[in-house]
């Protein structure tokens, strides 16, 4: 990559981190200017066309990111996993708190947008939720031996607790983050032991 094509990536990412960064309880992502954005990145209004059409394309790029760095370390939890071992569920539930304490203003993105009123944005939100819904449910299917259809539907009913529970772990002090992330983890425990019996051999 050019000196020139390095220097427009790095623009492209003050942008992005420009925008993040003023995200926070209060403040979503439809409430921000393009010119606060610019300001913050440290460019001109009109350069930020170089690098986006509109607002609307650095909101997906950023959903489309935060999506993409919360299932690489989800990624990075099960190869742990698979060289040193450890409950699945617990390093997985784990992992998601940690994103969520680190990464407070993807999340939000996330979760405001998986519910906004721009159908592009939902639907950005929805492909990122299925992605983790897919790849938990192709391990649950080479480990266990479900039908697609039931590794699916598992995977499913665990992927909707967690993303739910962390709309209320945003708010939670650490102790408080540790108590729910138990009660998540016992959840989940018991959806696995549930679909466990479910696909026991009757006799």
């Amino acid at each position: 990559m050019g000196i020139r094509a390095q220097q427009k990536e790095k623009t492209r990412r003050s942008v992005i981190d420009a925008a993040f960064s003023q995200l926070n309880a209060e403040r979503s992502f439809s409430s921000l200017s393009l010119r606060e954005v610019a300001r913050e990145a440290g460019i001109a209004p009109t350069s930020f066309y170089r690098h986006f059409r509109d607002m609307d394309e650095l909101g997906l790029t950023m959903v489309d990111e935060g999506g993409l760095t919360l299932r690489q370390l989800m990624r990075q939890a099960r190869l742990r996993i698979a060289s040193t071992g450890g409950s699945v569920i617990r390093t997985s539930v784990l992992t998601f708190m940690e994103f969520i304490e680190n990464n407070p203003n993807v999340f939000r993105l996330l979760l405001r947008e998986r519910s906004g009123t721009s159908a592009a944005f939902r639907q950005a939100v929805q492909r990122e939720i299925q992605h983790f819904i897919a790849e938990l449910a192709d391990d649950l299917q080479k480990k266990s031996g479900y039908t697609p259809y039931d590794a699916n539907v598992q995977a499913e009913a665990m992927v909707t607790i967690v993303f739910h529970s962390g709309a209320d772990a945003l708010d939670l002090d650490p102790a408080q983050r540790t108590e729910l992330a138990e009660r998540i983890i016992y959840q989940l425990r018991m959806i696995a032991r549930g679909a466990d019996f479910y696909h026991k051999p009757r006799t």
